[in-house]
């Protein structure tokens, strides 16, 4: 017996057309055909039946994939993530209910093709509800027939319209509309036919130059060295309680220290201010010792 013919694999665009004279070839099943292959699936798995149950219907991913063209993507890719979906059907397909195949199919073959356009469409995830599926797949169809075609913000009349006709939030509709009106953009892409400016050479950036971070970490350095170099005239105690209360990320608290050095809690506050002035002091010399050998080298 002679081996079931491959599958055809659909290419670019440009052999699209080659494509579908290859379908041809596969010939559409009788109802009595189709049951008998069916069954011999369901009861042996047989391959070369659902081989042939798969290919009588691959004219029928094609047509449905034309009906998507105008999400912008290419029909090949449709078409692919359409013979998926009758694959999924022929090996859920139940033949003793009583209906065709292609009955069945075609609502695997739209959600294949749909959960492609909606992941492929945006970057940003939209349609994750039911309800906005079926107003991301409605919305341009009911636009068409009030003729709003143009790519702005729809009429309050036109919102309630198709609020009411597809039973979703009007703030739904909007939203969707505007997101349809304006599908992502590279960054890369040119503004003008020569090439020459990016989009992204337009955007604003909100953080820090380089120079401005440098200049920041420069100076925070440098106040960190002159602390350091101030603490040294602090004695243990005096540096201790300083470090304790100003430069942790918990402070301890006075009665904390209070308990500690055997004290009360106003020594202690008397203590931490008399640290704070010999360290304002220390600094302040310091920075104007580092003026006067700046002034002099100049």
């Amino acid at each position: 017996m002679k081996s079931p013919i491959a599958i055809p694999s659909v290419g670019p665009e440009n052999n699209l057309s080659r494509y579908l004279q290859e379908i041809r070839r596969f010939p559409l099943l009788t109802a009595e055909e189709e049951l008998d292959l069916s069954r011999r699936w369901r009861k042996s798995e047989d391959r070369k039946a659902a081989h042939r149950l798969v290919t009588s219907h691959l004219r029928l991913v094609a047509k449905i994939a034309m009906s998507y063209r105008g999400y912008g993507l290419p029909v090949s890719e449709l078409i692919s993530e359409g013979n998926i979906g009758v694959m999924q059907a022929v090996r859920r397909f139940d033949p003793e209910r009583g209906f065709r195949l292609a009955t069945y199919a075609m609502w695997w073959i739209r959600a294949a093709m749909q959960e492609y356009i909606l992941h492929s469409w945006s970057l940003v995830k939209m349609g994750t509800t039911a309800a906005q599926k079926k107003l991301f797949f409605n919305l341009r169809r009911l636009k068409g027939q009030m003729q709003a075609f143009d790519e702005g913000d729809l009429k309050p009349e036109q919102v309630q319209h198709v609020s009411k006709t597809l039973g979703v939030p009007e703030h739904d509709v909007v939203s969707m509309n505007q997101r349809l009106s304006s599908p992502d953009h590279s960054l890369n892409a040119p503004l003008r036919a020569d090439g020459e400016r990016e989009w992204q050479d337009w955007l604003v950036d909100d953080q820090e130059s380089q120079e401005e971070t440098l200049a920041k970490s420069e100076e925070l350095n440098g106040r960190k060295a002159l602390l350091a170099e101030a603490m040294k005239n602090l004695n243990d105690r005096e540096r201790h309680i300083l470090t304790e209360r100003r430069l942790k990320e918990d402070p301890s608290t006075l009665e904390e220290l209070s308990h500690q050095y055997h004290v009360s809690r106003e020594r202690i506050r008397q203590i931490e201010a008399r640290a704070m002035e010999k360290i304002q002091k220390a600094m302040a010399s310091a920075v104007e010792a580092r003026r006067r050998e700046q002034g002099l080298a100049a």
